[in-house]
Parts: C-alpha cells; sequence; structure tokens
C-alpha cells in the first residue's frame, strides 16, 4: 500500500467518525452546553493581548463586557434559565466592570470615568438586590414577623 492510498485511507475513517459522532449527538450536546466559550475566548483574548501589549487599553472596554455577559451565559446555560430572573442586573454590570478596567489599566484616569464605571456597578447591585427583594420580599416580611413575634411573646414584662 502506498502513501497515498493510506492519507486517502485516514481521510476516510476520519470522514465516518464524524458523521457517527454528529449522528449519534455528541457535536449537538458539546453546542448545546459551551456554546458560550464562543464569547467568553474573545473576552479572555482581548484581555491577553492588551496585557501582552499588542492592543492598546481601550480594548478593555469590550473585553470586560464579553466576559461578564459570557459568564453569565454559562450560568444561564449550565444552572438553567430561570436563574437570569435574578441574574439581570449583572448585564448592566458588565458595562461598568470594562469601563473599570480601563480606569485601572487605561493611560485616561479622569474622575468622570470612574463616577461612570463605579455608577453603573452601584446601579447593577442596587437592582440585583431590588431584585431579590421584590422576588424574596414576602418570605423577609414573614421571616421578620415571625421574629418580632417571637421576640415579643418571650420577652414581654414580668409584672408582679
Amino acid at each position: 500500500m502506498n502513501k497515498q492510498s493510506a492519507a486517502v485511507g485516514v481521510l476516510a475513517l476520519a470522514a465516518g467518525l464524524v458523521i457517527l459522532l454528529g449522528k449519534l449527538g455528541v457535536f449537538a450536546f458539546i453546542g448545546s452546553v459551551f456554546w458560550p466559550l464562543l464569547i467568553l475566548i474573545p473576552g479572555i483574548l482581548l484581555h491577553v493581548l492588551y496585557f501582552g501589549r499588542m492592543l492598546p487599553a481601550v480594548t478593555l472596554i469590550p473585553a470586560g463586557i464579553l466576559t461578564v455577559i459570557a459568564v453569565l451565559l454559562v450560568i444561564g446555560n449550565w444552572f438553567g434559565w430561570h436563574s437570569m430572573n435574578y441574574l439581570w442586573p449583572f448585564f448592566v454590570l458588565s458595562v461598568g466592570v470594562g469601563l473599570y478596567e480601563y480606569y485601572v489599566f487605561g493611560p485616561d484616569r479622569t474622575k468622570s470615568l470612574w463616577a461612570v464605571s463605579v455608577g453603573l456597578i452601584a446601579v447593577s447591585v442596587l437592582l440585583f438586590f431590588m431584585t431579590l427583594l421584590w422576588r424574596w420580599g414576602a418570605y423577609l416580611l414573614a421571616v421578620i414577623l415571625i421574629a418580632a413575634g417571637a421576640w415579643m411573646v418571650l420577652k414581654r414584662p414580668r409584672f408582679r
């Protein structure tokens, strides 16, 4: 057997294996589980290229945004999309993180850039806690009322 027919045999074997794995759903499973990596990898790559001194500091803004959003999508994909009911404020956080990275590592260290980035991060955290309070507020109110009632019953003044 010559080298050319061996190469064709290896290609036929690889093509058959790819078709078989595709029909068994291996690629569909991998794609459905790991598709957020298509967003995470460019975010990390932009960070690496900036810190490798190949790109300007302004690339940290989309790098931070892509990285945070990819982490949110990984959480949603792996733990269920219902978690986005609570995590949606972190999409606002992603812009704040990108701007804050640019403020810390970039040449522009103005107070306005810092104020906007920290303001977006603060708004995101505030919206997250408001979402938790809105979703779990009735439970929190019930626990507070039970604790207050128990305290009133147990700590009532003793009259003689």
